[in-house]
């Protein structure tokens, strides 16, 4: 699995230390001073592309998560102590705006610029962004208040959104088709949960996900993670495969199998085997979408599938396989190399086509998290 930058990346300027340097020097402070709305409160959805507050876009609830989970992560870590009061005040305006505005349980979808409920859905995927933040808050001061706010989250979850099939509804009201974006970031969601307070119900709750991909989400055959499904998880054909979530779900199996103990290795090397016969030849980075049998159905690429590679190789090199940490420090240089170097500091291009043309001309606030959480990863692991 050697990448040709493995080389030049190990023998060049460490590339953690300078990703983590660029975290906290210029995506940190742009995404807590541009990226927050002094006005209104809330973060930004996005920048322009010349690092200005695009203060009219709706505001997506799991990207408002996703934002505090970065200052607070960053917080934790040390990197950034104004971390703490930015995700608490985004925490507080979370609440106050997006939880239950209508009298109805849940979050909602969308939120106005101005605060008031634009798409009132209540959405899976975004409820698991929703519960990762409160965690990732709770881990800071465990705060009795938000431990009551990730319970009642917990419970809606039981009450409203559990799938007599296994897994999660789409949201409210139902939606089809069933996808496992949401399952995984539950999962992701539910390690978190059971870092910051460490009771077995919670790890219990994790493995739940593990069995759903286990039964349902994971091709054991073709060894490929499928996105969408029917009500009764039977598989919609054609396939689609997201080479991105194969490197991510990668990732997450080494949690789990840190907070559990459950092997998970085979699955994580048969994922990574698969997410790697989708990349771009140009330039080594994954490419958006293929189908099971390994072709390429979309040659775009977007940054977040780069980011999710470098934790997958970062998770093997946890495990101790020969020549993971080398493939991980070179993905994360295609990171710094192609998407990072924007001439915003702190910003990044979200995603090119087949020919490098940039075809996003904002910068998605929702991709911090992707970026913030990789380099955090790279410096747990690789130092």
């Amino acid at each position: 699995m050697a990448d040709s930058d493995s080389g030049a990346a190990a023998g060049s300027l460490d590339i953690v230390e300078k990703l983590k340097l660029h975290v906290i020097e210029h995506c940190l402070p742009l995404w807590s001073t541009v990226g927050w709305d002094g006005a209104a409160g809330g973060f930004v959805d996005r920048l322009d592309g010349d690092g200005r507050a695009d203060c009219l876009a709706p505001r997506r609830v799991f990207v408002q998560a996703r934002q505090i989970y970065c200052f607070a992560k960053a917080a934790d870590m040390g990197w950034y102590p104004e971390g703490r009061e930015i995700a608490l005040k985004g925490l507080d305006h979370l609440l106050a705006k997006a939880k239950a505005p209508d009298g109805r349980p849940g979050y909602v979808h969308t939120l106005a610029p101005d605060g008031t409920v634009k798409d009132p859905r209540r959405d899976s995927y975004d409820h698991a962004f929703v519960l990762f933040a409160l965690a990732s808050v709770y881990a800071l001061d465990r705060d009795a208040r938000v431990r009551s706010e990730i319970d009642e989250l917990l419970a809606f979850l039981d009450a409203h959104l559990r799938s007599p099939h296994g897994g999660v509804v789409e949201g409210l009201p139902p939606s089809m088709p069933r996808r496992q974006n949401p399952h995984m970031h539950l999962f992701e969601a539910m390690i978190a949960v059971f870092d910051a307070t460490h009771e077995p119900v919670v790890q219990n709750r994790a493995g739940e996900f593990f069995t759903l991909f286990l039964a349902n989400l994971y091709d054991k055959q073709k060894r490929v993670l499928g996105e969408y499904f029917e009500e009764d998880w039977s598989k919609i054909e054609p396939v689609i495969v997201e080479p991105g979530h194969q490197a991510e779900w990668c990732w997450l199996l080494k949690g789990f199998e840190r907070i559990s103990g459950c092997p998970t290795g085979r699955f994580r090397r048969e994922l990574l085997v698969s997410s790697l016969r989708f990349r771009d030849a140009a330039t080594g980075c994954l490419v958006d979408e293929g189908d099971a049998d390994g072709n390429v159905k979309r040659h775009t690429r977007r940054l977040w599938p780069q980011t999710e590679m470098a934790k997958a190789w970062i998770a093997q090199a946890q495990s101790g396989e020969a020549g993971a940490a080398d493939e991980a420090r070179a993905a994360l240089a295609r990171l710094d190399r192609h998407y990072l170097s924007h001439p915003v500091r702190g910003g990044w291009y979200d995603q090119f086509d087949r020919d490098g043309n940039s075809l996003v001309a904002t910068i998605p606030a929702s991709s911090f998290y992707h970026v913030l959480c990789a380099v955090a990863e790279a410096k747990a692991v690789l130092g």
